[in-house]
This record gives C-alpha cells, sequence and structure tokens, in this order.
C-alpha cells in the first residue's frame, strides 16, 4: 500500500500504529474513563476531532511556525480546538460533558495528539494530515470502546448501560470498573495483539504491512525480504 494516501493513513492509525495498543498512548484517558461503552465513545469520538482539527490546522501553519518554539504553538493550537469542543459539549451533550469531567481539558497534553502534531502533521501536507487526524483517533475510539464494553459487561452487567446479565441473575464483578479492572482488561487485550503479531511473525506475514498477506516472500518491504532470506 502507497504511503501518505489516505486508505494507508487510516489503516495506519486504526491497526498497525494503534495509540492504545501499539504505542501504549494515551493511558490516562484510557484507564479512567472507560467504565461503560458510551463513555469510551465519547471520549474516543471528542479526540478525534481535536486530532483531525489540530493536524490539519499544524499541517497549514507547519512552514510559518519557527522551529524553535513548534511545542508551544502546538499546544495553543490543541488548546484552542479542546475549549471549543468542550463548549460544545457543555451546550448539547451536557450529560457526557459531565461524565468525561477533568479529561476533556486534559486532551490538551494528551501523547497522542502531540504526538502526531510533531511527528507528522508538521511535516507532511493536509490532506495526509487530516487522514493521518482521523485514523489515529478512530483507532483510539475503537480500542477505549472495546476496553469500556469489556468492562462495562463484567463489571455491571450491561452494555451501553442497557441490562444484559441482570435479568439472569448475574452477580457483577464490580472491581472491573474500578482502576484496577482497566489495567487487568488493558493488559489481557494488549496480550492478545501481541500473540497475534507474533503468530503472524512467525508465518512470514507482517501484521503491519497489509499488502504482506502472502508471506514475506511475496512483499516487497525491505524488512520482510530481509526476514524471508531474500
Amino acid at each position: 500500500m502507497q504511503k501518505n494516501t489516505p486508505a494507508e493513513r487510516l489503516y495506519n492509525g486504526i491497526i498497525a500504529e494503534n495509540p492504545t495498543f501499539s504505542l501504549m498512548l494515551g493511558m490516562c484517558p484510557t484507564l479512567a474513563v472507560t467504565t461503560s461503552g458510551i463513555n469510551g465513545i465519547g471520549m474516543g469520538l471528542t479526540t478525534t476531532v481535536i486530532l483531525t482539527a489540530s493536524n490539519m490546522l499544524i499541517s497549514i501553519l507547519r512552514k510559518v511556525i519557527p522551529d524553535k518554539v513548534r511545542v508551544p504553538a502546538f499546544i495553543v493550537v490543541v488548546a484552542s480546538f479542546v475549549t471549543i469542543v468542550q463548549f460544545l459539549l457543555e451546550g448539547f451533550i451536557p450529560s457526557l460533558n459531565a461524565a468525561l469531567g477533568i479529561y476533556i481539558p486534559l486532551i490538551v497534553v494528551n501523547c497522542i495528539i502531540l504526538g502526531r502534531a510533531e511527528s507528522y502533521a508538521s511535516k507532511n501536507k493536509v490532506i495526509p494530515s487530516i487522514f493521518d487526524g482521523i485514523g489515529m483517533g478512530l483507532g483510539f475510539t475503537l480500542s477505549i470502546t472495546i476496553l469500556g464494553l469489556i468492562r462495562e459487561f463484567i463489571g455491571a452487567g450491561t452494555l451501553f448501560n442497557v441490562n444484559i446479565l441482570g435479568k439472569v441473575g448475574y452477580e457483577p464483578v464490580s472491581i472491573f470498573i474500578l482502576a484496577p479492572g482497566a489495567f487487568l482488561v488493558l493488559a489481557f487485550m494488549a496480550a492478545f495483539q501481541n500473540k497475534f503479531k507474533v503468530g503472524a511473525a512467525k508465518r512470514g506475514i507482517d501484521p503491519s504491512n497489509p499488502s504482506c498477506g502472502e508471506g514475506c516472500a511475496s512483499c516487497g518491504n525491505i524488512i520482510c525480504k530481509g526476514r524471508s532470506g531474500k
């Protein structure tokens, strides 16, 4: 897959460099707000909007912002979009704003957003930067929503606040909606992904390269050809 195309940027954010399971970034909101699936979707989509908008503006201004003040400039850009989004949430979705609480303002210093601004948006054109933000945001949204659903299902017997297991006399394991449950579920999910990657590598497949599905020998990736000895 050609680099910097919209499809490649989306795949990179959702699968190859998933910010939660591959890069282990944004752990503070990941562990704190994922007590339910709704909270996970809310935080994920909020971060996606801010990440995409920040990437776009930083890419537009990349030749204007001096190198010596680029990090403070990035923070100002991100903080501006965070403020706008928080006002919108307060006005239109106050319940979600209350549930996410302090973690909305803390998006300003989220490693995912500042990391993409520094490593990608400040060095690439606008369209690839927009799709990079969308891909990373969707990858973050998907991972924390799944994490929230697992914690909610085991810890409360509900999915998206709909009672699923209560009717059959299920006794919720409340530790899963507390902090230790967040660490436990995240550890199992990260271990599962690593097991998949190791298994794929043993079969000669590079999971980070979607064109490498038939083994390294048929792949144009230099790293893959090194693995295959060709």
